[in-house]
């Protein structure tokens, strides 16, 4: 059986610009990169008059961060699956990036392997 285990997070009163495509980007990249996991694509998309949607494809999965700048509020989705992959430190790498004041973290668990009813 394997679990897989998937965060979304909810981040409030973000000290950093939620408005920079490439500093969104290169902090997902860090993450993927934290836990080993491999990017096969990247989707990166500006909002008008601001925000940002920014999606790695990984081959464990995805990871992705979309902002409202005006608002100080990001969403971000955490979700690697394989042996051994944990979301918690690319969590802990977008969290020192973005320094949100305050957070909402959910946890999904899932599980591969077994059969339901």
């Amino acid at each position: 059986m394997l679990e897989i285990v998937q965060l979304l997070v909810d981040c409030y009163e973000c000290a950093t610009d939620l408005d920079d495509v490439d500093f969104l980007l290169a902090t997902l990249r860090g993450a993927a990169e934290r836990v080993g996991a491999k990017i096969v694509n990247v989707v990166t998309q500006r909002f008008s008059p601001r925000g940002v949607s920014v999606i790695l494809i990984l081959a464990e999965t995805h990871l992705s961060v979309h902002t409202w700048p005006e608002h100080g509020y990001a969403a971000v989705d955490i979700f690697v699956c394989g042996e051994g992959k944990d979301p918690h430190p690319a969590w802990d790498v977008i969290r020192g990036a973005l320094g949100p004041g305050s957070f909402e973290k959910k946890e999904i668990r899932r599980t591969i392997g077994e059969k339901r009813s």
